[in-house]
């Protein structure tokens, strides 16, 4: 299986952190974030890998990763630079990274467990305690994320009026089969350019559930990892034991 990270945008939320340099190359625990995926990738016995890169794309050459580049990165969303990478997703089952997220192998495994899907994403149950540590007020960034009695989505993405529309946090790790991403590609076709160009992945995957020609599987995933959105976030993770990413 291959996979596929995101890295084209800025990440204008990490302020200076990101003026010369994208996100992915921020530091977490002495580390590039990159560098932390790419160690879970390679742990989950995946050894072919592409970055889709945009702003800075010099800084991601030379690291034995396959390029994508996004030459509108800054006036498309992240579907329009997946859609970059559509020569690797229209033929076999890809893993989908974030660039501004970090995890273990073990949770790349169980979503490689899914190749049955169609489409399958990772999420964590105990969300609640790390958002709540985040932002305080865990509705301020939380995103509706509701399961139907099989564990299929049911709903992302919205913006939800209490934490019991949160069954979940979407973790930005997916899984596409060729037929999944075709059903993405389908709908995106379907819109008007500025719109399709707007696309962002959560968006995206409540329009495949509204359309309702093919399920979304889920993956829980109780295992040490995080999201790098700001400089507050950094501080929050440092007392993450990244031995648990490691393994």
């Amino acid at each position: 299986m291959k996979a596929i990270i995101l890295a084209a945008g800025r990440g204008s939320r990490m302020k200076n952190l990101t003026d010369e340099r994208p996100k992915c190359l921020v530091e977490l625990h002495g580390k590039a974030l990159l560098n932390w995926q790419l160690e879970a990738l390679h742990g989950a016995g995946i050894t072919e890998i592409a970055i889709v890169t945009g702003y800075k794309r010099e800084l991601l050459q030379d690291r034995g990763l396959v390029e994508f580049h996004n030459s509108r990165w800054a006036e498309t969303n992240m579907v329009s630079s997946l859609a970059c990478a559509s020569e690797w997703l229209e033929n076999e089952p890809c893993i989908v990274s974030y660039s501004d997220i970090f995890y273990s192998s073990q949770a790349v495994l169980s979503l490689m467990d899914c190749t049955a899907s169609s489409l399958a994403v990772t999420y964590d149950p105990n969300w609640l305690e790390l958002w709540t540590q985040r932002f305080g007020d865990p509705l301020l960034d939380a995103e509706t994320f509701r399961l139907n009695p099989d564990k299929t989505l049911a709903e992302i993405g919205n913006k939800p009026t209490s934490v019991d529309e949160v069954e979940g946090q979407y973790m930005g790790l997916l899984l596409f089969s060729p037929e999944g991403w075709g059903e993405v590609l389908r709908i995106r076709n379907s819109l008007e350019p500025k719109e399709s160009d707007s696309m962002h992945m959560t968006g995206t995957l409540q329009k495949v559930i509204n359309a309702a020609r093919l399920e979304i599987n889920t993956v829980a995933c109780d295992l040490t990892w995080g999201e790098i959105d700001s400089e507050e976030d950094l501080i929050a993770y440092k007392d993450v034991n990244m031995a648990d990413v490691s393994n």
